[in-house]
């Protein structure tokens, strides 16, 4: 999303300078061109993700002064943590300059699965509403997270964009041989995402169909969890990969039988939505989703006949049975191009982008 809108910037004719992080080991840098990119060396865990009090403020102090050190902007664009908006916030209120958040989600809400501390919640509520209200203009995926922010008595202004795939990645491709059958859960699995209960149904749904695989790319807070819940299954078929770059994951989706997305419910997160499910759409990847929310009503929303997956409660049976749907009856490739299609048309990237893009530079100038 921000390549995205870094890009529609350039293409607008302006300057973009993006202040970003040194890639994690064994990554190489993105370059983008006619886009400005300043790196920063950061604390990683061990997985090499940004996370927790430390990481954060490995990136966010040297920001402060990354930015106030430089020529100022016209506008700044900032997506979460909290702990970075609010440094946007100081230094565009010093600088006099406006700036645009990009409210993916609410982290007070989603750090309540990950800590029982009152006084942490406190802060990080009280931080993330720092971030949110100084700013010009939000920008949000889904009406559930703009409402979720009036409860929290933020009203700047707000606009729904929705989200969408970076439809030249993300297309239709004819699956290379595979040795075996598999499904995908690709991208972060964390406390809220439940994604263990992938694990248990395709226990049960293996004892039928011995031939397939389950196939987790990524990584996230839950992997040790999810790596022990398989050996006490004694599960041989259940595959951890690491992070992978788009092309690759469209070529992994392509194959597949179907892609996985969660949203464990009761975690105080329901409205959130699960984006991983464009990706595997615009591929023409069904996707079997288990939760609650508005991605459960996105899927449900969608033409039968586009076989765009199902939608099922967060139950292992459930789980299990969607499955065995998907393998009785696969989408055949005609139909998967055909998704592809669909949903490359509706969900483009580039055309959020330039809603964000022309929306910031409206309200600049105000």
């Amino acid at each position: 999303m921000l390549e995205a809108v870094a890009r529609g910037f350039a293409a607008a004719g302006h300057q973009v300078v993006v202040l970003t992080t040194s890639p994690p080991r064994g990554t190489s840098p993105v370059d983008l061109p006619g886009v400005i990119v300043r790196r920063f060396p950061v604390l990683r865990d061990r997985t090499g993700y940004v996370r927790g009090y430390l990481p954060y403020l490995s990136f966010d102090i040297p920001l402060l002064f990354r930015m106030l050190f430089r020529r100022r902007a016209d506008l700044y664009f900032v997506e979460p943590p909290p702990t970075t908006g609010a440094v946007v916030r100081t230094v565009a209120t010093l600088v006099r300059r406006p700036y645009f958040y990009d409210a993916a989600d609410i982290w007070s809400d989603a750090a309540s699965m990950a800590t029982s501390s009152a006084l942490v919640l406190r802060l990080l509520r009280l931080v993330e509403k720092f971030a949110m209200r100084g700013a010009r203009r939000a920008f949000t995926i889904s009406s559930g997270v703009a409402n979720r922010m009036r409860e929290l008595d933020i009203h700047t202004p707000t606009t729904v964009i929705g989200f969408g795939v970076d439809v030249g990645v993300f297309r239709f491709e004819e699956a290379k041989p595979s040795d075996y059958r598999y499904f995908v859960y690709a991208g972060t699995y964390s406390e809220w995402h439940g994604a263990g209960i992938f694990v248990d149904a395709f226990a049960r749904f293996s004892v039928d169909h011995p031939e397939y695989r389950l196939v987790f790319v990524g990584n996230g807070t839950d992997r040790a969890l999810l790596e022990k819940r398989t050996a006490e299954l004694s599960l041989d078929s259940v595959d951890f990969l690491e992070s992978i770059g788009a092309a690759q994951l469209a070529t992994l989706l392509a194959s597949a039988d179907a892609a996985l997305a969660s949203l464990k419910p009761g975690g105080g997160y329901d409205y959130a939505f699960t984006t991983k499910v464009y990706s595997s759409l615009a591929v023409g990847c069904p996707t079997v989703f288990t939760g609650i929310g508005p991605t459960k009503d996105f899927l449900e929303g969608i033409d039968p006949s586009r076989r765009a997956g199902l939608a099922v409660d967060y139950d292992v049976d459930a789980v299990a049975s969607a499955l065995a749907s998907i393998a009785a009856d696969p989408v055949s490739r005609p139909r998967r191009q055909a998704l592809s299609d669909w949903a490359r048309q509706s969900f483009s990237l580039s055309a959020i982008a330039d809603t964000v893009v022309r929306e910031s530079l409206s309200g600049a100038r105000k």
